[in-house]
């Protein structure tokens, strides 16, 4: 697939009139922020053409040798055109006009294909074309917003894994830092894309830590949102009903702040985002990003309270350095805070919880696609693939009507003893936030057979929590060292301080060298 876009992209390259350029010189937006971006619009440095160009021409580039795409948008240079008019002619613009983003493969995007990562619903891969007649809230908000989609990123089928993107009907995605080690997934291309400044922006989405993972894994800031704060209807789901949650890839904790604001809020098409009234911030999730967010705060430190595994000696090593970080920015560290609550135990034993809905959610989803859609129920879905998809095996041989309710009582059961746990331990202590490695180890090997040793998958997914991921170090091999901030619910713009807080004091995050060989 990766060729394919080459030829596709090259060809888009000349009738546009500009050079494609396999030169050494080096990029001219690598690592560049929405504000620095958007300054430079104000200012009439470049225009959102040229910007679009540019990163085209390093897609062309290193795209081959990392796939992170699925498809890329062939509009993308008409609709920078379009800005830069729009400036020039003084109308207004949305908060991220002219920014290269791109979208996960799960969330719909009018007149896109739909594969679900999937090769019976990829034409590519020889299967049927499932094509949405509208964009997903998070899109249409986005592109409200002036955003320039670049193009839909790499999954593993129906995302179902949290380390690479194998099982995709497009193949593997490369991790940025080492074509080596696993991306992470299930929003594998995103995070790609991002790191390796194939885009400014990313849309990700995690049921059970595809947005954390990958973001770990290749360096970059994730935002997992509480749930309900970001409208999840038209992604295809795992659990929209219950753990499915959208959320921002960036490489700068303001970055992903930004985007948030875009994203998040109420909209009728998804009513559970009606939660949201009332728990988002007056002055947006930027308001509290500054460099004494930390100064003062008490802070919840991993252990085996929270689940009993132990961290590997590298990576002991650079959370105790992560630590330090935050205790010279004036934080207050609580060595394992939930020894003696029972929230390890209690989620060993009732995790498993949350998935029950997918087959209600799904055909809610394809009903949305729209009448001109190949497949509108999960009944045609199975009669016209010949196969169950391996996201219902949970229901054996005999599903359940998709028509009906899903029973999610043993689901709202374990939430609701979970936040209660959390809770009490969060007032116990006078808590603001956790801080945890987001993994017990380094990055599995690509062609290994390990998984993401993930340290808040699944707890916080069930529970419906917010975290941050940020950069935190490295190992010795180069593989980046990611750190979480965890809060109570709708607590995103306290985290998302602490994380700036973090990541000034730090400055972890450098930029991956991509190559242009296997």
């Amino acid at each position: 697939m990766a060729l394919i876009l080459l030829s596709i992209l090259t060809a888009l390259s000349f009738v546009a009139g500009f050079r494609v350029a396999f030169a050494a010189e080096p990029f001219p937006f690598e690592e560049i922020t929405v504000d620095e971006l958007l300054e430079g619009y104000r200012t009439g440095r470049y225009t959102t053409e040229e910007v679009v160009k540019a990163y085209l021409d390093r897609i062309v580039k290193y795209e081959p040798f990392y796939n992170a795409f699925t498809m890329l948008n062939p509009n993308a240079l008409a609709e920078a055109r379009e800005i830069d008019r729009r400036r020039a002619a003084g109308e207004p613009l949305g908060r991220l006009a002219g920014i290269p983003i791109v979208i996960k493969e799960s969330v719909d995007m009018a007149g896109f294909p739909q594969t679900m990562g999937w090769a019976p619903l990829s034409k590519e891969a020889g299967g049927i074309e499932l094509i949405p007649e509208r964009d997903a809230p998070v899109v249409a908000r986005l592109k409200e917003a002036g955003a320039i989609i670049l193009g839909r990123t790499n999954i593993p089928a129906f995302s179902a894994s949290g380390t690479r993107a194998s099982t995709s009907w497009d193949g593997d995605t490369y991790n940025a830092f080492s074509r080596k080690h696993a991306p992470g997934g299930s929003s594998s291309g995103t995070a790609m894309a991002v790191s390796g400044n194939f885009a400014v922006l990313g849309i990700a989405e995690e049921t059970g830590g595809s947005i954390q993972n990958p973001a770990a894994a290749q360096g970059i800031v994730g935002i997992k949102p509480t749930f309900g704060l970001v409208p999840n209807v038209g992604v295809v789901p795992l659990g929209g009903s219950t753990r499915d949650v959208i959320g921002p890839h960036a490489r700068t904790v303001r970055d992903a702040a930004i985007m948030l604001d875009v994203i998040a809020g109420f909209t009728p098409e998804d009513p559970k985002t009606v939660a949201s009234i009332g728990n988002m911030p007056k002055y947006g999730y930027t308001s509290k990003l500054n460099n004494l967010a930390l100064k003062g705060k008490r802070i919840g430190l991993f252990g085996p309270g929270w689940r009993n595994v132990e961290l590997t000696p590298e990576t002991q090593k650079l959370y105790e350095q992560a630590i330090r970080d935050l205790e010279e920015q004036g934080a207050i560290v609580v060595p394992d805070p939930f020894a003696g609550s029972g929230f390890a135990e209690y989620f060993r034993e009732n995790g498993s919880v949350g998935l029950e809905s997918v087959i209600y959610d799904m055909e809610d989803y394809l009903e949305r696609l729209g009448e001109s859609a190949a497949i509108r129920s999960v009944h045609e879905l199975i009669e016209k693939m010949g196969e169950k998809p391996s996201v219902f095996n949970r229901y054996g041989d005999n599903l359940p009507d998709p028509d009906g309710v899903a029973d999610l009582s043993r689901f709202v059961e374990v939430r609701t003893r979970l936040l209660e746990i959390f809770n009490d331990v969060m007032d116990k202590h006078d808590l603001d936030a956790l801080f945890f490695p987001q993994m017990f180890k380094e990055t599995p090997l690509l062609d290994s057979d390990e998984n993401i040793g993930a340290l808040t998958v699944s707890e916080i997914n069930v529970a419906g929590l917010p975290l941050v991921t940020v950069p935190g170090g490295y190992y010795e091999s180069g593989a980046p060292f990611a750190v979480v901030f965890v809060g109570r619910m709708w607590s995103e713009a306290d985290l998302l301080g602490m994380a700036y807080d973090y990541e000034q004091a730090t400055r972890h995050r450098k930029a991956p060298q991509l190559v242009v060989s296997p």
